[in-house]
């Protein structure tokens, strides 16, 4: 029992470290949030769990060769199923889509390496956690406060157009705020393009932004990209 207790105390604390450091990530609108932490940190534990069940339960294997052998299996699978991984993120404008599936495809693996080796209690442990981080956490991070990046332009005839100041004083004055702010001249100097990266504190601020951008004379067209997770 005391093992098992262990176990479990090392795959949750894995879980956590990856859970606060994902908040972090997930707060400041991250393509690499809180649940796609938990998974990697619970696939990290679990890739190193099945290099030390030999010295844990060394009932479990015969001879000093499947010993060693557990190890480079480990490192093996994590390095190719890793690649694996990589092929089903996709860019998609300015977001990133997928990285929460190849963290669970990356922690599929160590799982099946614990259940390969026997190790029964450490894989159900992590295939809880995993799953938990999957759909419980799914709700939990629809809860959680996070800031709401946009990657923005905008294009006003450049006579009328504001100036940088009194622009970020239209945003700010709609609870929103841009940062490195660029500036370009386009179709021969008659348009003056601002873009840059909003921060918004939550959804509703993007909704009310956009309508009021529909009401300023000046501006010929704009575009907000939602930077999703």
């Amino acid at each position: 029992m005391q093992l098992e207790v262990q176990i479990a105390a090392n795959l949750a604390c894995a879980w956590l470290a990856g859970g606060v450091i994902g908040l972090e990530r997930s707060y400041h609108g991250r393509a690499a949030g809180f649940r796609t932490h938990c998974i990697v940190a619970i696939a990290a534990a679990a890739g190193v769990m099945v290099a030390l069940i030999p010295a844990l339960q060394p009932a479990l294997f015969h001879g000093p060769a499947s010993v060693d052998n557990a190890g480079r299996i480990a490192q093996g699978v994590m390095t190719g199923i890793g690649f694996l991984g990589a092929g089903v993120i996709f860019k998609t404008g300015v977001n990133i889509q997928g990285l929460t599936t190849a963290a669970s495809v990356w922690a599929t693996a160590a799982i099946g390496l614990l259940f390969g080796i026997g190790a029964y209690v450490p894989g159900v442990l992590a295939t809880g956690a995993v799953l938990a981080s999957l759909i419980v956490l799914r709700w939990i991070e629809l809860w959680m406060p996070a800031h709401v990046y946009v990657w923005s332009s905008f294009r006003f005839v450049a006579e009328r157009a504001p100036s940088g100041h009194d622009f970020r004083a239209l945003l700010a004055a709609e609870g929103a705020s841009l940062s490195e702010l660029s500036y370009a001249r386009k179709d021969g100097g008659a348009l003056l393009e601002y873009s840059g990266v909003i921060r918004m504190p939550r959804p509703a601020v993007l909704h009310a932004l956009a309508e009021r951008l529909r009401t300023v004379d000046a501006l010929v067209e704009y575009d907000l990209q939602r930077i999703s997770k």
